[in-house]
């Protein structure tokens, strides 16, 4: 909310306006005083900060109102994703349809000075349910950190260490009251005294191993999904480079944006999620009889499965875009806008859209759900971890691929004249890439085992 107010102070402070520009040999005249420009970069930076923390934070005080325990609100729980989703993307498409229109339109400190009136709003609707909240009542007990980073190190420690046949036995008939897993038994060798006995009070328990087991088996999800972050990446740049080359006309001489065919995604899930939540869950239930309709794995798989979909689309039409170029004598002419629809991008965001609703709501509630219940707010921040990694593991493959093709004088598949570019080399590289790391997710997916009380 500071930082919103203080974009807010920065764009409405007075700045030189391109009738003060002075001789072209003077042009830096024409730059808003330095002040101004840190005030900026400062309120940005401090919205990040602030998003950092109120957004793995607020969606898992949410969850924690539903009680797992209760099988009316356990449905309710999965349900909570979907909405929250829901209202997330409702408000992107009045990002994208109207504060843009007010910041190009009309006044840049009208276009922030809403949001942060909103933020403000909410912030004081927020403090009204104050009393409302269900709070977890913290036990005197140590922290997760220190549990999970204890079973590591005592691990570490004896993991030359061979178990006595008494500590073996000890630990077969502990096993059945505890849920023992298979996986991962190398941690089982912090439940040891250096000597091979079963260790007594100071060592560590099954549970504090089975939780660190629990920690350990989110990484290869989290690795497998970082393909699917990438592809996620395209949409908000190649797509849009796409569509300035194309025509955009929507009739009565006007022209729509490149970029607000971004909301087509927001829209898209706007619309499913009511579908999924209302029709397509209610019946996954009685066949399957369990709360969610679907295992969140599934659900993971099935968007990652649409995401590469989605690749092989985007390469078909660009395949047709740049056929276009060349039946008109447009190649050479990057200007020029071609004879080809916008509309033909809209299949790519919709599936963009659609694999959304059902991975990225679903990797919210797993990370919830899978992470011990202290580290629940830590869990929807490894979430969001997989986008940002995503973000730059694609730049690092553009700027990879762009050595690698751009030599030797040759036109890179990023050419800034995009009738030059393949861009759909590209896309079925990265639907190659979507199929292998949607393998590797199903082999993983396979063999995971849910932590005990989760709502699947």
């Amino acid at each position: 909310m500071q930082g919103l107010g203080l974009l807010t102070l920065s764009a409405v402070l007075p700045s030189p306006s391109p009738s003060d520009c002075k001789e072209s040999n003077q042009i830096t005249s024409c730059s808003p005083p330095q002040l101004q420009i840190i005030l900026f970069f400062f309120s940005l930076y401090l919205v990040a900060v602030g998003q950092g923390g109120h957004k793995p934070c607020t969606q898992a005080f949410g969850a924690d109102q539903f009680d797992g325990r209760n099988p009316e609100e356990c449905k309710a729980k999965s349900s909570f994703f979907n909405w929250w989703y829901f209202g997330l993307c409702f408000g992107t498409v009045i990002t994208y349809s109207v504060l843009s229109y007010i910041q190009e339109n009309l006044n840049w400190g009208l276009g922030f000075g809403i949001p942060c009136v909103v933020m403000i709003a909410a912030l004081l609707l927020f403090l009204l349910g104050t009393r409302t909240y269900r709070y977890s009542v913290k036990k005197d007990e140590k922290s997760p950190f220190v549990r999970i980073g204890k079973v590591f190190l005592a691990a570490a420690k004896n993991w030359r260490t061979m178990p006595s046949l008494a500590a073996t036995e000890e630990l077969a008939r502990e096993a059945p009251h505890h849920q023992v897993s298979q996986q991962f038994k190398c941690l089982n060798k912090a439940l040891l005294a250096p000597d091979g006995s079963k260790g007594n009070g100071g060592q560590c328990t099954i549970d504090d191993v089975e939780e660190a087991k629990a920690v350990l088996r989110l990484f290869p999800i989290w690795a497998t999904c970082l393909v699917y972050a990438i592809v996620f990446a395209q949409s908000s740049t190649f797509f849009t480079k796409q569509g300035i080359t194309m025509d955009r006309s929507i009739g009565w001489g006007i022209d729509i944006p490149a970029s607000s065919l971004q909301a087509f995604i927001s829209l898209s899930i706007v619309l499913i999620v009511p579908i999924y939540d209302r029709i397509l869950v209610p019946i996954a239930r009685t066949l399957t009889r369990k709360p969610s309709g679907i295992t969140m794995l599934q659900r993971i798989g099935t968007g990652m499965f649409l995401s590469a979909i989605s690749m092989v689309v985007a390469a078909l039409v660009e395949m047709k875009r740049l056929k276009t170029a060349q039946e008109h004598g447009l190649v050479d002419m990057p200007n020029v806008t071609l004879p080809m629809s916008v509309w033909w991008l809209l299949p790519q965001y919709i599936l963009f859209g659609v694999s959304d609703v059902f991975t990225m709501v679903g990797l919210q509630e797993f990370f919830y759900d899978q992470v011990p219940i202290e580290l629940r707010s830590v869990g929807i921040a490894l979430y969001l971890s997989i986008f940002g990694v995503g973000s730059f593991l694609s730049s690092f493959l553009i700027s990879a691929i762009e050595k690698a093709t751009g030599g030797d004088g040759q036109h890179s598949w990023f050419n800034d004249n995009l009738n030059r570019a393949h861009l759909d080399y590209y896309y079925w590289f990265l639907a190659g890439l979507s199929v292998v790391g949607l393998s590797l997710y199903l082999y993983f997916a396979k063999s995971y085992i849910y932590n005990r009380g989760s709502t699947l």
